[in-house]
């Protein structure tokens, strides 16, 4: 089957990026090196074409109620013009996909969904929408996304008039126009760091792809961008979170709210006993990758590597693991097993790098 392209495709083979499949797109993996473009992120700004996300629109009366019923945290009483995180969970509990919704107002929300989950959910949402008054319709087809990230970010949005008047604090979002082209622009990112993702029309990202790197942005690959959400230890649809894990297997409690009157889940959850927890593991030689074993000091199989890889901020290995919760060791002593070798690790309690985002 032949890839779908972006329409900022001829922009990546021009900067002679490294081209791989990924959700069914053609996406750019490098640019650079790994370690330039994270450098990048962490201490000046970078850009990413996360076009291949998947943009479904909620109008109506009913908006509001229908997004709240389908995630576990809590929607409604969000602020007008904010940005929510959360799981979609099936009645038993487990997780269909995690997004991000974006309340532009009452009756029009924005729900930002993973590429490699995009028919899934579609399928899923589809089949709970019709006991509310509103229309759902996927316009993934229609929009690019940019995502800018990094500390130098709000001066690079100011000097080209992007960024919105006013306060515009962490997961916030507005609509706005430039130019005639509208835009969606929420203070978002998958990388820790300030930032803002773009939702735009094709035309409009070619122009503001051109503008970024007029003003020294770098551009980033997907694989960057992977160190980046691991580096904060942002959960991955695929690896912290599947079809057969719930939010609190994954260190998502924070996430569902049990105090909701109701949401798609809340009763399984209610009554539902972790099996496993997530924990974030560091190692001084060798690189974690996901599917390595977890061993307890006895050398006794407790887990799993869910995402591994090299921290060049830390300059070390980096992973997260889920730990079967009956077998978590008292000592937190952790091993990870790489090929026939056994690694002593580092227990962390809080992520590996603390971001800047404000």
């Amino acid at each position: 089957m032949e890839l779908k392209k972006t329409s900022l495709y001829h922009e990546h083979i021009q900067l002679k990026a490294k081209m791989a499949p990924f959700a069914g797109f053609d996406m750019p993996l490098q640019y650079s090196s790994v370690k330039e473009e994270v450098f990048a992120v962490r201490r000046n700004c970078g850009m990413f074409d996360v076009s291949h996300m998947g943009e479904f629109f909620v109008t109506g009366k009913d908006a509001l109620k229908f997004v709240d019923n389908f995630m576990t945290n809590d929607f409604i009483n969000a602020g007008p013009n904010k940005a929510v995180y959360s799981p979609i969970c099936r009645e038993n509990g487990t997780v269909v996909d995690d997004h991000i919704s974006y309340k532009i107002n009452d009756q029009k929300i924005l729900i930002c969904v993973n590429a490699s989950n995009m028919e899934k959910d579609w399928n899923w949402l589809s089949k709970n929408v019709g006991k509310f008054d509103c229309k759902l319709e996927n316009k993934s087809d229609d929009y690019s996304l940019i995502a800018l990230q990094g500390p130098k970010s709000d001066a690079i949005l100011k000097k080209i008039h992007l960024l919105p008047a006013g306060d515009f604090p962490y997961y916030s979002v507005k609509e706005s126009e430039r130019n005639n082209y509208k835009y969606i622009i929420s203070k978002t990112g998958y990388t820790g760091e300030d930032g803002v993702e773009i939702f735009c029309s094709h035309d409009l990202a070619k122009i503001l792809w051109k503008e970024f790197l007029q003003e020294g942005v770098v551009p980033c690959g997907l694989a960057s961008r992977d160190v980046l959400r691991l580096e904060v230890c942002f959960p991955l649809y695929g690896h912290e979170l599947n079809d057969e894990v719930t939010p609190l297997d994954s260190a998502l409690k924070w996430t569902v709210k049990m105090d909701k009157t109701n949401f798609i889940g809340k009763n399984a959850l209610a009554n539902y006993n972790p099996r496993y927890n997530l924990v974030k593991l560091s190692i001084e030689k060798g690189i974690p990758r996901a599917g390595y074993s977890i061993l307890d000091s006895n050398n006794n199989n407790i887990g799993v590597v869910t995402s591994g890889g090299y921290s060049p901020i830390l300059e070390k290995g980096i992973a997260l693991a889920h730990i079967e919760k009956d077998k978590f060791p008292k000592n937190k002593i952790f091993k990870i097993q790489i090929r026939d070798k056994m690694y002593d690790t580092e227990y962390h309690l809080k992520p590996f790098v603390v971001g800047g985002h404000k």
